[in-house]
């Protein structure tokens, strides 16, 4: 009889991983006193992570889609270069989005003297919870076939909505505040890493099927 491969372990600590990173800044930002403005500089160098191993997880890809993926009119092709000028565009578009975003900030929230150790302490934390992560997210598009357009774009859809949150109360300066903002940032993080995790089970393999095939054969030898 053929064994079925067991599912995959809920990914507890990914989610674990980001409850604690911002338990963490919100820790910190009410110790310190940080209007609600300063959460952005830690969540904008979680971002900046975001992107760059997403840049190292597209470049690692060794089985891919890029089935509704266009450039220049052109279906892009499922070869290396394909996925590399993907990439390269990704890193080079949100790399820009990301630029335009760091000049908003040393101008709108400039960060005060003494406190730049404590944005970098925030930003290791998520920074050390993601990179943690990066080995398993891997190991998943290695067993299954990642399609390229959506690696290109997810990205976007997780870091722009706990930005748009935090820029609605950037204003603010009340403990309430900085609770309240960064539970719905730490709900935004939650909800795209449980979205991201249902898309990649949907467009992940069947590999049993293979072995399954086998099971007529051995039961009339039996």
């Amino acid at each position: 009889m053929t064994r079925t491969a067991a599912p995959a372990a809920p990914p507890r600590r990914e989610y674990l991983a980001l409850l604690g990173s911002n338990v963490l800044v919100l820790g910190m930002a009410l110790w310190h006193d940080w209007p609600v403005a300063m959460l952005m500089w830690p969540f904008w160098l979680q971002s900046v992570v975001i992107g760059a191993l997403n840049v190292h997880r597209m470049l690692n890809l060794r089985r891919f889609s890029t089935q509704g993926l266009r450039s220049g009119g052109q279906p892009v092709p499922e070869t290396d270069a394909g996925k590399r000028s993907t990439a390269g565009f990704f890193a080079l578009h949100y790399g820009f989005f990301h630029a335009g975003y760091l000049i908003f900030l040393l101008d709108k929230a400039p960060v005060p003297a003494g406190e730049w150790r404590w944005v970098l302490v925030g930003g290791a934390a998520f920074a050390i919870g993601q990179i943690a992560d990066q080995r398993a997210v891997l190991a998943r598009d290695a067993r299954g076939r990642p399609n390229l357009g959506m690696l290109m774009f997810m990205p976007y859809l997780r870091v722009v909505p706990m930005h748009l949150a935090i820029l609605a109360g950037a204003g603010s300066t009340s403990a309430g505040a900085l609770v309240l903002f960064t539970a719905l940032k730490t709900l935004a993080d939650l909800g795209m890493a449980a979205a991201e995790r249902r898309v990649e089970d949907k467009r992940a393999p069947e590999p049993e099927k293979r072995t399954g095939a086998a099971a007529p054969v051995r039961e009339p030898i039996e």
